[in-house]
């Protein structure tokens, strides 16, 4: 079964098989919004949501989410996170890449979608994060700097191949090694960017 298949990603989460759920948000994330109380509010989009972990900082923050994912367990265990928080949000279950927005957001937040992506997908997700972010938007982005190796997610990418993606449709703001969860350390690349004006 491919990770492209909802079904995949569905039996992972009725398994339990979902190493990638540290049962916290991303301590990169946590640490962006501590650091910048005065960034102006918005909606924000989080794509591969799971169950909800990086929702709830945002939210907190002030800023109107939105959660995305493919598997109908997590969005259920997303709006559940959300609810037991007293937070405001909502959680669809969709294909980022391929579905339409009903509106384009402020900032879109990436954690852990792009490594589970095939490899082979990514001009998708570049075009997704187009369709998705209104221009001049934001695009807060940790990624996963793994060799880029095997049939089974996470994949892996590199600098190189991540600012040759996205530099031609965004201005790069800031780029640094956040803290991360204690198996990632050193492992994660964290990037700040802003839509260009379409």
């Amino acid at each position: 079964m491919s990770p492209r298949n909802r079904e995949y990603w569905e039996q992972r989460y009725q398994t339990g098989d979902t190493r990638w759920d540290k049962g916290e948000p991303a301590p990169g994330l946590v640490d962006f919004l501590a650091a910048h109380p005065d960034l102006p509010r918005g909606t924000v989009l989080v794509p591969g949501c799971g169950t909800g972990h990086d929702l709830l900082p945002w939210a907190r923050a002030g800023f109107s989410v939105t959660g995305l994912d493919f598997a109908p367990s997590a969005v259920t265990r997303a709006r559940e996170r959300l609810a037991a928080a007293g937070l405001p949000g909502e959680v669809f279950c969709a294909d980022f890449l391929r579905a339409e927005p009903p509106e384009r957001f402020d900032w879109l937040f990436e954690h852990t979608l792009y490594c589970a992506i095939l490899p082979g997908d990514r001009d998708a997700y570049l075009a997704a994060v187009l369709r998705w972010l209104r221009p001049g938007g934001h695009f807060l982005a940790i990624h996963y700097l793994i060799p880029d190796q095997g049939p089974e997610p996470p994949f892996g990418t590199t600098p190189e191949e991540v600012e040759q993606r996205f530099s031609p449709h965004f201005e790069l703001l800031e780029e640094w090694v956040p803290r991360s969860y204690p198996n990632r350390v050193g492992l994660e690349r964290m990037y700040w960017w802003r839509r260009r004006p379409a």
